[in-house]
Protein backbone atom coordinates (compact mmCIF):
# COMPACT_ATOMS: atom_id res chain seq x y z
CA UNK A 1 0.00 0.00 0.00
CA UNK A 2 1.29 3.88 -0.61
CA UNK A 3 2.63 5.13 2.63
CA UNK A 4 3.68 8.81 1.44
CA UNK A 5 3.92 10.58 -1.76
CA UNK A 6 6.91 13.32 -2.01
CA UNK A 7 7.91 16.36 -4.68
CA UNK A 8 11.55 17.23 -5.05
CA UNK A 9 11.41 20.78 -7.33
CA UNK A 10 14.61 23.02 -8.54
CA UNK A 11 15.91 25.13 -11.45
CA UNK A 12 19.01 22.52 -11.21
CA UNK A 13 17.84 19.00 -9.19
CA UNK A 14 21.59 18.94 -8.60
CA UNK A 15 21.50 21.82 -6.32
CA UNK A 16 20.60 20.37 -3.11
CA UNK A 17 20.91 23.77 -1.31
CA UNK A 18 18.24 25.17 -3.81
CA UNK A 19 16.01 22.13 -3.65
CA UNK A 20 12.09 22.76 -2.19
CA UNK A 21 10.62 19.26 -1.11
CA UNK A 22 7.34 18.26 -0.88
CA UNK A 23 5.74 15.25 1.40
CA UNK A 24 2.32 13.74 1.91
CA UNK A 25 0.86 13.29 4.61
CA UNK A 26 3.84 13.21 6.35
CA UNK A 27 7.74 13.96 6.18
CA UNK A 28 9.42 11.33 5.16
CA UNK A 29 12.27 12.93 2.93
CA UNK A 30 13.59 15.90 4.43
CA UNK A 31 17.06 17.93 3.42
CA UNK A 32 18.93 16.40 5.62
CA UNK A 33 18.73 13.26 3.93
CA UNK A 34 21.37 14.40 1.02
CA UNK A 35 22.32 10.91 0.44
CA UNK A 36 19.34 9.44 -0.10
CA UNK A 37 17.74 12.20 -2.03
CA UNK A 38 20.52 12.25 -4.56
CA UNK A 39 20.40 8.08 -5.25
CA UNK A 40 16.92 9.58 -6.29
CA UNK A 41 18.16 12.03 -8.69
CA UNK A 42 20.74 10.72 -9.79
CA UNK A 43 18.86 7.82 -10.97
CA UNK A 44 16.56 9.90 -13.68
CA UNK A 45 19.89 12.21 -14.90
CA UNK A 46 22.59 10.49 -16.44
CA UNK A 47 24.22 13.56 -17.17
CA UNK A 48 21.56 14.68 -19.57
CA UNK A 49 18.41 15.39 -17.56
CA UNK A 50 19.19 19.01 -17.93
CA UNK A 51 19.71 19.43 -21.42
CA UNK A 52 17.37 17.17 -22.42
CA UNK A 53 14.80 19.35 -21.35
CA UNK A 54 16.28 22.08 -22.63
CA UNK A 55 16.30 20.91 -25.70
CA UNK A 56 12.45 20.04 -25.64
CA UNK A 57 11.99 23.68 -25.32
CA UNK A 58 14.15 24.89 -28.64
CA UNK A 59 12.20 22.43 -30.51
CA UNK A 60 8.78 23.77 -29.29
CA UNK A 61 6.54 26.82 -30.60
CA UNK A 62 7.28 29.84 -28.30
CA UNK A 63 3.57 29.76 -27.32
CA UNK A 64 4.12 26.08 -26.40
CA UNK A 65 3.69 26.17 -22.85
CA UNK A 66 0.09 28.32 -22.83
CA UNK A 67 -1.23 26.37 -25.72
CA UNK A 68 -4.15 24.01 -24.71
CA UNK A 69 -3.24 21.39 -27.73
CA UNK A 70 0.86 20.87 -26.23
CA UNK A 71 0.94 18.81 -22.95
CA UNK A 72 3.21 21.52 -20.71
CA UNK A 73 4.91 18.88 -19.16
CA UNK A 74 7.45 15.46 -20.47
CA UNK A 75 6.58 12.71 -18.01
CA UNK A 76 9.00 10.42 -17.73
CA UNK A 77 8.85 6.66 -17.72
CA UNK A 78 8.30 5.83 -13.74
CA UNK A 79 11.66 4.11 -12.14
CA UNK A 80 11.59 1.50 -9.70
CA UNK A 81 14.35 1.96 -6.48
CA UNK A 82 15.17 -0.13 -3.57
CA UNK A 83 16.91 2.10 -1.76
CA UNK A 84 18.03 2.05 2.23
CA UNK A 85 15.42 -0.57 2.70
CA UNK A 86 12.58 2.06 1.05
CA UNK A 87 10.47 0.86 -1.66
CA UNK A 88 10.24 3.70 -4.24
CA UNK A 89 8.25 4.67 -7.38
CA UNK A 90 9.92 7.58 -9.56
CA UNK A 91 8.90 10.29 -12.83
CA UNK A 92 10.92 13.51 -13.72
CA UNK A 93 8.51 16.29 -14.69
CA UNK A 94 10.41 18.10 -17.73
CA UNK A 95 13.80 17.41 -16.12
CA UNK A 96 13.11 19.85 -12.87
CA UNK A 97 10.54 18.16 -10.76
CA UNK A 98 10.62 14.77 -9.18
CA UNK A 99 7.53 12.80 -8.01
CA UNK A 100 7.92 9.72 -5.64
CA UNK A 101 6.05 7.45 -4.14
CA UNK A 102 7.08 5.23 -1.41
CA UNK A 103 5.25 1.78 -0.59
CA UNK A 104 4.96 -0.71 1.81
CA UNK A 105 7.97 -3.33 1.23
CA UNK A 106 5.98 -5.98 0.13
CA UNK A 107 4.53 -4.08 -2.35
CA UNK A 108 5.32 -4.62 -6.40
CA UNK A 109 5.24 -0.42 -7.39
CA UNK A 110 4.82 -1.94 -11.27
CA UNK A 111 1.29 -2.48 -10.34
CA UNK A 112 1.25 1.32 -9.81
CA UNK A 113 2.66 2.37 -13.00
CA UNK A 114 0.37 2.81 -15.27
CA UNK A 115 -2.26 3.96 -13.22
CA UNK A 116 0.32 6.63 -11.90
CA UNK A 117 1.00 7.97 -15.38
CA UNK A 118 -2.48 8.04 -16.00
CA UNK A 119 -3.23 10.36 -13.35
CA UNK A 120 -0.39 12.81 -13.69
CA UNK A 121 -1.18 13.00 -17.40
CA UNK A 122 -5.38 13.44 -16.20
CA UNK A 123 -3.74 16.31 -13.56
CA UNK A 124 -0.86 17.71 -15.27
CA UNK A 125 -1.79 17.50 -19.21
CA UNK A 126 -5.58 18.06 -19.52
CA UNK A 127 -7.52 20.75 -21.61
CA UNK A 128 -7.18 23.07 -18.42
CA UNK A 129 -2.93 22.37 -17.94
CA UNK A 130 -2.97 22.16 -14.28
CA UNK A 131 0.45 24.19 -13.54
CA UNK A 132 1.93 23.00 -10.38
CA UNK A 133 4.01 26.57 -9.30
CA UNK A 134 2.33 27.75 -5.77
CA UNK A 135 2.40 25.69 -2.64
CA UNK A 136 -1.21 25.26 -2.58
CA UNK A 137 -1.16 23.58 -6.22
CA UNK A 138 1.69 20.97 -5.31
CA UNK A 139 0.00 20.12 -2.42
CA UNK A 140 -3.31 19.31 -3.81
CA UNK A 141 -1.90 17.22 -6.74
CA UNK A 142 0.25 15.63 -4.15
CA UNK A 143 -3.05 15.03 -1.89
CA UNK A 144 -4.95 14.03 -5.19
CA UNK A 145 -2.53 11.44 -6.60
CA UNK A 146 -2.27 9.66 -2.80
CA UNK A 147 -6.10 9.48 -2.56
CA UNK A 148 -6.30 8.35 -6.07
CA UNK A 149 -3.86 5.36 -5.48
CA UNK A 150 -4.79 4.77 -2.11
CA UNK A 151 -8.38 4.18 -3.75
CA UNK A 152 -6.85 2.05 -6.70
CA UNK A 153 -5.32 0.25 -3.97
CA UNK A 154 -8.35 -1.06 -2.14
CA UNK A 155 -10.40 -1.31 -4.99
CA UNK A 156 -7.86 -2.88 -7.74
CA UNK A 157 -4.93 -4.02 -6.82
CA UNK A 158 -6.18 -5.41 -3.17
CA UNK A 159 -8.69 -7.44 -5.05
CA UNK A 160 -5.89 -9.82 -6.50
CA UNK A 161 -4.64 -10.33 -3.08
CA UNK A 162 -6.84 -12.91 -0.55
CA UNK A 163 -4.85 -12.42 2.56
CA UNK A 164 -5.28 -8.93 2.51
CA UNK A 165 -9.22 -9.23 2.66
CA UNK A 166 -9.33 -12.83 4.48
CA UNK A 167 -12.51 -11.57 6.99
CA UNK A 168 -14.20 -14.42 6.10
CA UNK A 169 -18.03 -13.43 5.65
CA UNK A 170 -17.58 -10.20 7.52
CA UNK A 171 -18.67 -7.03 6.08
CA UNK A 172 -16.05 -4.40 4.44
CA UNK A 173 -17.49 -0.89 4.77
CA UNK A 174 -15.94 2.00 3.29
CA UNK A 175 -17.46 4.98 4.91
CA UNK A 176 -16.90 8.61 3.58
CA UNK A 177 -16.61 10.55 6.49
CA UNK A 178 -16.72 14.24 5.74
CA UNK A 179 -17.97 17.47 6.61
CA UNK A 180 -16.29 21.67 7.67
CA UNK A 181 -13.25 22.19 9.40
CA UNK A 182 -13.14 22.07 12.73
CA UNK A 183 -16.53 19.81 13.93
CA UNK A 184 -14.90 16.91 14.91
CA UNK A 185 -13.96 13.91 12.33
CA UNK A 186 -10.84 13.26 13.45
CA UNK A 187 -11.34 13.21 16.59
CA UNK A 188 -14.41 10.45 16.37
CA UNK A 189 -12.21 8.42 14.21
CA UNK A 190 -9.41 8.09 17.24
CA UNK A 191 -12.41 7.68 19.58
CA UNK A 192 -14.13 4.81 18.03
CA UNK A 193 -10.20 3.51 16.99
CA UNK A 194 -8.35 3.56 20.26
CA UNK A 195 -11.08 4.97 22.76
CA UNK A 196 -9.47 8.19 23.57
CA UNK A 197 -10.30 11.93 23.25
CA UNK A 198 -7.84 15.42 23.79
CA UNK A 199 -8.78 18.26 23.50
CA UNK A 200 -5.44 19.11 22.33
CA UNK A 201 -4.86 16.36 20.56
CA UNK A 202 -5.90 17.43 16.96
CA UNK A 203 -5.56 20.53 14.73
CA UNK A 204 -7.69 21.03 12.05
CA UNK A 205 -6.44 17.97 9.47
CA UNK A 206 -5.15 19.05 6.09
CA UNK A 207 -4.53 15.50 5.42
CA UNK A 208 -6.70 12.68 4.18
CA UNK A 209 -6.70 9.71 5.99
CA UNK A 210 -7.51 5.96 6.17
CA UNK A 211 -8.21 4.20 9.14
CA UNK A 212 -9.50 0.50 9.75
CA UNK A 213 -11.37 -0.26 12.51
CA UNK A 214 -12.67 -3.85 13.45
CA UNK A 215 -15.67 -4.50 15.25
CA UNK A 216 -17.91 -7.16 15.28
CA UNK A 217 -20.24 -6.70 12.64
CA UNK A 218 -17.38 -6.32 10.42
CA UNK A 219 -14.78 -3.74 8.94
CA UNK A 220 -14.90 -0.50 8.97
CA UNK A 221 -12.74 1.77 6.70
CA UNK A 222 -12.89 5.44 7.75
CA UNK A 223 -12.07 7.67 4.35
CA UNK A 224 -11.67 10.84 6.87
CA UNK A 225 -11.71 13.96 4.61
CA UNK A 226 -10.53 17.15 5.21
CA UNK A 227 -13.06 19.67 5.78
CA UNK A 228 -11.18 23.07 4.89
CA UNK A 229 -13.04 25.01 1.43
CA UNK A 230 -9.79 24.27 -0.30
CA UNK A 231 -10.46 20.51 0.35
CA UNK A 232 -14.19 20.41 -0.52
CA UNK A 233 -14.03 19.71 -4.53
CA UNK A 234 -12.26 16.47 -3.46
CA UNK A 235 -15.12 15.18 -1.69
CA UNK A 236 -16.78 14.84 -4.89
CA UNK A 237 -14.22 12.90 -6.09
CA UNK A 238 -13.01 10.54 -3.40
CA UNK A 239 -16.43 9.10 -2.44
CA UNK A 240 -16.39 6.88 -4.90
CA UNK A 241 -17.30 3.98 -4.09
CA UNK A 242 -18.49 4.10 -0.46
CA UNK A 243 -21.01 2.22 1.42
CA UNK A 244 -22.34 4.70 3.72
CA UNK A 245 -21.58 8.47 3.89
CA UNK A 246 -20.91 9.95 7.13
CA UNK A 247 -21.59 13.72 7.35
CA UNK A 248 -20.98 16.13 11.13
CA UNK A 249 -21.84 19.05 11.78
CA UNK A 250 -20.41 21.25 15.08
CA UNK A 251 -23.17 22.17 16.43
CA UNK A 252 -22.08 24.33 19.06
CA UNK A 253 -21.09 26.69 16.27
CA UNK A 254 -24.51 27.90 14.78
CA UNK A 255 -22.74 31.28 12.77
CA UNK A 256 -21.63 28.19 10.32
CA UNK A 257 -25.06 26.09 10.41
CA UNK A 258 -25.75 28.34 6.29
CA UNK A 259 -22.32 26.69 5.30
CA UNK A 260 -22.46 23.06 7.10
CA UNK A 261 -26.26 22.51 5.22
CA UNK A 262 -25.12 24.48 1.97
CA UNK A 263 -21.91 22.07 1.84
CA UNK A 264 -24.15 19.01 2.50
CA UNK A 265 -26.92 19.49 0.08
CA UNK A 266 -24.20 20.46 -2.35
CA UNK A 267 -23.28 17.33 -2.03
CA UNK A 268 -26.52 16.03 -2.04
CA UNK A 269 -27.61 17.32 -5.40
CA UNK A 270 -24.21 15.93 -6.83
CA UNK A 271 -25.01 12.51 -6.01
CA UNK A 272 -28.73 12.45 -5.98
CA UNK A 273 -29.59 8.85 -7.67
CA UNK A 274 -26.71 6.95 -5.75
CA UNK A 275 -28.94 5.48 -2.96
CA UNK A 276 -25.68 5.66 -0.80
CA UNK A 277 -27.30 5.66 2.93
CA UNK A 278 -26.10 8.92 5.12
CA UNK A 279 -26.01 9.73 8.78
CA UNK A 280 -25.78 12.84 9.90
CA UNK A 281 -23.92 13.17 13.13
CA UNK A 282 -24.49 16.64 14.96
CA UNK A 283 -21.12 16.81 17.31
CA UNK A 284 -20.05 18.31 20.43
CA UNK A 285 -24.09 18.62 21.80
CA UNK A 286 -22.82 18.75 25.44
CA UNK A 287 -21.52 22.39 24.94
CA UNK A 288 -25.47 22.54 24.62
CA UNK A 289 -27.08 20.25 27.22
CA UNK A 290 -25.45 19.23 30.16
CA UNK A 291 -25.70 15.54 28.92
CA UNK A 292 -25.03 14.23 32.89
CA UNK A 293 -28.78 15.39 33.25
CA UNK A 294 -30.90 12.98 32.58
CA UNK A 295 -33.91 13.97 34.01
CA UNK A 296 -34.18 17.67 30.99
CA UNK A 297 -31.34 15.94 28.73
CA UNK A 298 -34.11 13.99 26.80
CA UNK A 299 -36.72 16.99 26.00
CA UNK A 300 -33.86 19.04 25.24
CA UNK A 301 -32.33 16.66 23.06
CA UNK A 302 -35.58 15.75 21.16
CA UNK A 303 -36.21 19.65 20.55
CA UNK A 304 -32.34 20.29 19.21
CA UNK A 305 -32.96 17.29 16.96
CA UNK A 306 -36.29 18.81 15.77
CA UNK A 307 -35.05 22.26 15.20
CA UNK A 308 -31.75 21.00 13.59
CA UNK A 309 -34.15 19.20 11.03
CA UNK A 310 -35.98 21.64 10.31
CA UNK A 311 -32.90 23.86 9.34
CA UNK A 312 -31.29 21.90 7.52
CA UNK A 313 -34.40 20.27 5.53
CA UNK A 314 -33.52 16.44 6.81
CA UNK A 315 -37.07 15.70 5.45
CA UNK A 316 -36.04 16.56 1.96
CA UNK A 317 -33.45 13.87 1.65
CA UNK A 318 -34.59 11.49 -1.19
CA UNK A 319 -34.01 8.23 -2.79
CA UNK A 320 -31.84 7.11 0.09
CA UNK A 321 -31.89 6.13 3.99
CA UNK A 322 -30.71 8.40 6.31
CA UNK A 323 -30.51 9.39 10.27
CA UNK A 324 -29.92 11.95 12.17
CA UNK A 325 -28.09 11.37 15.51
CA UNK A 326 -26.74 13.88 18.28
CA UNK A 327 -23.31 13.31 19.45
CA UNK A 328 -20.62 13.93 21.82
CA UNK A 329 -16.96 12.46 20.70
CA UNK A 330 -15.44 14.71 23.70
CA UNK A 331 -18.24 13.15 26.10
CA UNK A 332 -18.58 9.95 24.67
CA UNK A 333 -22.28 10.22 23.87
CA UNK A 334 -23.53 8.09 21.51
CA UNK A 335 -20.74 7.22 19.77
CA UNK A 336 -21.47 3.38 20.03
CA UNK A 337 -25.05 4.14 18.85
CA UNK A 338 -23.21 5.70 15.37
CA UNK A 339 -21.72 3.03 14.84
CA UNK A 340 -24.24 0.58 15.27
CA UNK A 341 -26.51 3.22 12.99
CA UNK A 342 -23.58 2.53 10.26
CA UNK A 343 -24.36 -1.24 10.12
CA UNK A 344 -27.76 -0.66 10.43
CA UNK A 345 -28.09 1.64 7.38
CA UNK A 346 -26.02 -0.12 5.44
Amino acid sequence: MLKNIFLLRGKNLADLEKLNIFNYPSSFLIIEDKDLIRKIIYEHDHGELIQKYRHQLMNKPQNSLHSSKITPYVIDEPIHQKIENKNILTTCLNGKIIIGLLFEGKDNPYDYKDYFMEMLHDYLNNEANLLIKTELEIENLLISLFIGIRRYTDEVIEENTPEAYSFGEELYIKVFLFGIDDVGKSSFVRRVKEGLYDDDYFMPSREFKIDYIKEEEGLLAFWDMPGQLTFRTRWLFDQQDSNIYVYMIDMSNNQRFKEAKTELWNFLREFHKDKVPILILGNKVDKMVKLEDSQKRETLLEIIEDEMGELFGFSNIKNRKWKFLLTSVKKNYNIDKAIQSIFELV
